[in-house]
């Protein structure tokens, strides 16, 4: 048993600094992992990280457990299971749900550019492109932007969305800086704009 031990926990520290140094084409492998743990509908419980996590704990406390107490090794494999299978329980509640959470939180589809207003990054050309700054909740996003009536729109100018286009570039166009004001919630009430007088 202490061979399986062993191969366990080793296994797992490999896995960890291969994770470090190649996190990408990892994530590329246990995505393709994960949906063959999908196949046996377990929900989202048994997922890769929190699976390795467990055995290299497994593996780490076997070879504790034979090496410094007098258990049978029945004792030290049930032991030493116990304590993967809770490391593996804590690790998915504690880190791994908690962050899958995180990714589906951040994320935002292009359709809500729709009549966002943002601010020329770059200038944009009458025919061309520039880039915009636009503030997506809390995040801050660039994104390409085109001019949606043809005119060039020079840097630090305020613009809404008007469209988004299918490569995902917007298209925009300047707006007055006493309307670029943040549009209330439906039921609040709505501020008043300055009277202009005639010219």
């Amino acid at each position: 048993m202490t061979t399986l031990y062993w191969i366990c926990l080793l296994g797992g520290l490999v896995f960890s600094v291969l994770a470090v140094f190649l996190g990408d084409v990892l994530d590329g492998a246990l995505d393709s992992l994960d949906g063959a743990f999908d196949s046996v509908d377990l929900g989202d419980f048994l997922d890769p990280l929190s699976f390795v996590g467990g055995l290299t704990a497994f593996g780490g406390a076997g070879v504790l457990l034979e090496s410094y107490t007098g258990l049978s090794v029945t004792n030290v494999a049930i032991l030493a299971a116990v304590i993967g299978m809770a490391l593996a329980v804590v690790m998915h509640f504690a880190y791994v749900k908690p962050m899958k959470r995180s990714e589906n939180s951040t994320a935002f589809s292009v359709r809500e550019y729709y009549g966002k207003i943002g601010e020329v990054n770059t200038t944009i050309p009458a025919k061309g492109y520039g880039e915009v700054l636009v503030r997506m909740g809390a995040s801050v996003t660039f994104q390409a932007a085109s001019s949606f009536d043809g005119t060039a729109i020079p840097t630090g100018t305020k613009v809404v969305v008007v469209e988004v286009e299918r490569d995902g570039s917007l298209r925009v166009t300047p707006i007055d800086e006493d309307l670029a004001q943040p549009i209330p919630l439906p039921g609040a009430e709505r501020p008043r704009l300055p009277e202009r007088t005639p010219a």
